[in-house]
């Protein structure tokens, strides 16, 4: 069958699952090229099939020599449609792994989970060498359910409403769009699914059963932005989540270091193109930007781009110190906030409207990272070429 993108908004409905395959192998050619790391060998992955975690997995892999497991919710094939890319992502990159003799195991379910938890747990200590000395928590979710119900998070600000536009990447369109504000229960629900409540769960549980190693790390994946997204990120109802997340790292940190010698740590990335960011209000037209501003600069970076530079640079490099700032964070979103960015972006950014938006920002770049995402406008794949349904069905994670 030809497969042919489908959109809804900016939400994908399918992928093309030899566009995944090649993607990925292009994202494991980079890391290929680049030196080798010295880094964790047995690491735990939690969101493993897409955006950092995805990336992270294969920077571990490929560029560390690193045994995996991830864990993450996705789809197969059915009746209903293709499956999403996230499970091809996850079979593609236990092959990759396996052709290089590592092991990549891959559990599909919720993370949220107290039964997934000990069905990883049961796997490291029977079959992946009793530990892990590495796990990232990389999860994107809009709900979590829990043994008292499920929150639901929002994303809206917490001070005032606020007015903008966000690409729509089904119509190609620079769309306005008004942001209301979150009343007290909605940021505590946003908390409760994008905080640190789960991180600790998973690290309580791992250290609990005695599958942490000696100097084990964790970190996980947050963002913090300029002045300018401040509104509907760093002070909306995502921010407050993400503030929780980082108090949650130094509580963790504490927790680590005086029982196993290990450490936490929040990884502030910069701004990509992820399934998440695309549906965050009014951030489209910055990241669009962002894009155009750091490739005229040439330092634009992309997930597989930041996994590589936060392992080899910051938390494993040569010299074996790892590079905090002054809150004991790990920062990739240097280049990202560095006032030669910011300025060129600033000079810009209030000149971008519905009807030129398209000249004035990466639109280009933006639509595309998002395809390629789910398989789509992948270099060297022929999308007139049939795909073989039957085959793609057998496979498995």
């Amino acid at each position: 069958m030809l497969i042919s993108p489908q959109l809804s908004g900016n939400v994908a409905r399918n992928c093309h699952p030899p566009g995944c395959k090649a993607y990925l192998q292009q994202q494991a050619d980079y890391i290929q090229q680049q030196a080798p790391f010295n880094g964790a060998k047995k690491v735990l992955i939690l969101g493993a099939s897409s955006g950092f975690g995805l990336a992270s997995r294969l920077a571990l892999a490929v560029g560390g020599g690193a045994d995996t497991i991830g864990v993450s919710f996705e789809r197969g094939p059915s009746e209903k449609g293709v499956g999403s890319a996230g499970w091809y992502n996850n079979i593609y990159c236990r092959e990759l792994a396996e052709q290089r003799g590592l092991i990549a195991k891959n559990f599909v379910g919720d993370a949220f989970n107290p039964a997934m938890r000990e069905q990883v747990i049961v796997y490291i200590k029977n079959q992946f060498g009793g530990k892990v000395d590495l796990v990232i928590y990389s999860l994107a979710t809009g709900k979590r359910k829990t043994a008292s119900g499920v929150w639901q998070s929002v994303l809206k600000t917490t001070d005032k409403a606020m007015h903008g536009y966000s690409i729509n990447l089904e119509t190609e369109q620079l769309e306005a769009q008004s942001v209301e504000v979150a009343n007290t229960e909605e940021v505590e629900a946003t908390t409760k699914v994008m905080g640190g409540d789960e991180w600790r769960n998973w690290i309580d549980a791992l250290q609990q059963a005695d599958v942490l190693a000696e100097a084990c790390n964790t970190i996980a994946y947050s963002y913090v932005g300029p002045e300018r997204t401040a509104a509907i990120y760093r002070d909306g109802t995502i921010g407050r989540a993400k503030q929780h997340l980082h108090a949650t790292a130094q509580e963790l940190d504490t927790q680590l270091n005086k029982q196993l010698n290990g450490h936490a740590y929040a990884c502030v990335c910069k701004a990509l193109v992820t399934k998440a960011s695309v549906y965050i209000p009014v951030m489209s037209p910055y990241i669009a930007l962002l894009y155009q501003v750091m490739k005229e600069l040439g330092i634009h970076e992309e997930c597989i781009e930041q996994a590589y530079r936060l392992f080899s640079q910051h938390l494993y490099p040569e010299d074996g110190q790892v590079r905090l700032d002054s809150l004991k964070q790990i920062r990739i979103d240097d280049l990202e906030l560095s006032t030669q960015v910011q300025q060129q972006i600033d000079q810009r950014y209030n000149a971008i409207s519905p009807a030129n938006f398209k000249q004035l920002t990466d639109f280009s770049g933006y639509k595309a990272a998002f395809m390629r995402l789910n398989g789509f406008a992948v270099e060297g794949i022929n999308y007139q070429q049939s795909v073989d349904m039957s085959e793609l069905e057998k496979l498995q994670p």
